[in-house]
């Protein structure tokens, strides 16, 4: 797959394996039942809070099949973790929604309370951007891996404390770690042990939202690394929320780029990212620093996101767009395929005008 930067030769490429990850003859824990349709089904998500003159997600249709691995990019803002929590019905007091969220085949918007905690404790499961602050800090870390699976009864307290070991190991980290503080180990470590947290209920879909914001250079690319063998190895989609282009082109097999609570295109990570065909996708291409790129200053894309007060009879994208017409500003687009290419989709009136061309947004 087409990766934007190559990795300096003192980063770990963000695909091969660290060097402490156990080898697919490690005994780990059993792979979770693959679900009969998709791992994540998302279609109309429409969500509207109070004080709002325009839903904050508008539309969002979003797919994850068993097994795959799905890049959500886009700007701060634009609605990529509220689409990721909202397949754990995670969502903002007073949010009205519509459309239908399936997990596993189960619509986690109409659950009741009890379904919804089966759902979250052994269906799906979110990893989130600081790890130090999912974690209690007064608790060892055998407590937190075991406390979710306890709780609700999926486990025995001899069988989480021996799922949580092995997990440990499945993630490239001793099973002492358990007896430990959340203080007492480094963020890289702390980062894998809420993914084994994450694995503790055998989930059909991992969400991964922003999992190495908080974390240097060299502990990112291995939790990449980590996330992409551990998702081979228990068949686990993985929804992948980030708004580094480099780490989507590089992980992911299809991407869905956001702008603004609406999906702007969508399709396999290498077609999009090496023919865009959406003006936003060519201009976060083209503000995305590269090692190998001309000296000076970086493009930018110019204005702002609109303000969620404001309605938007057209496309959102339109008044930072240096090829919208009138169309773009009365109508909103919808989602068109690139001729021969179904997969790939673009909402844009002009998609077929800039395909694969750079867009100077400076």
């Amino acid at each position: 797959m087409r990766t934007p930067n190559t990795p300096t030769p003192n980063t770990p490429p963000p695909n091969t394996p660290p060097p402490n990850t156990p080898t697919p003859n490690t005994p780990t824990p059993d792979a979770p039942a693959a679900p009969a349709g998709p791992a994540l089904d998302v279609r109309g998500l429409r969500i509207t809070l109070p004080g709002t003159a325009r839903p904050v997600l508008d539309g969002v249709d979003l797919t994850v099949g068993a097994g795959e691995t799905v890049a959500l990019v886009g700007e701060s803002g634009s609605g990529k973790s509220l689409t990721s929590r909202s397949a754990l019905r995670l969502l903002p007091p007073g949010a009205v929604v519509e459309g239908v969220v399936r997990v596993a085949g189960r619509d986690v918007l109409t659950l009741d309370p009890a379904a919804l905690r089966a759902v979250r404790s052994t269906a799906a499961a979110m990893v989130f951007q600081d790890p130090r602050a999912a974690v209690n800090p007064l608790r060892r870390i055998g407590d937190f891996l075991t406390e979710g699976v306890t709780l609700t009864g999926t486990m025995g307290r001899n069988e989480a404390t021996a799922r949580a070991g092995e997990l440990l190991r499945a993630v490239g980290l001793d099973a002492s770690v358990l007896r430990k503080y959340p203080g007492q180990i480094s963020g890289g470590m702390l980062q894998r042990v809420v993914i084994a947290a994450a694995l503790m209920g055998n989930p059909v879909l991992l969400l991964a939202d922003e999992p190495t914001t908080a974390l240097d250079v060299t502990s990112q690319a291995e939790v990449i690394a980590l996330l992409a063998a551990l998702r081979e190895r228990f068949g686990t989609g993985l929804l992948f929320v980030t708004h580094d282009l480099d780490l989507a082109a590089a992980t992911s097999d299809r991407v869905y780029v956001m702008y603004a609570g609406r999906i702007a295109e969508t399709g396999p990570a290498e077609a999009l990212f090496a023919r865009p065909r959406h003006p936003y996708t060519a201009a976060l291409l083209a503000s995305t620093p590269r090692m190998d790129g001309p000296r000076g200053r970086l493009a930018a894309i110019a204005g702002r996101p609109p303000d969620l007060r404001v309605e938007l009879p057209g496309c959102a994208f339109a008044a930072r767009c240096p090829l919208a017409t009138e169309v773009c500003d009365r109508e909103a687009p919808r989602p068109v395929a690139a001729p021969g290419r179904p997969e790939h989709r673009a909402a844009c009136h002009h998609s077929d005008r800039h395909e694969g061309s750079a867009v100077d947004v400076r």
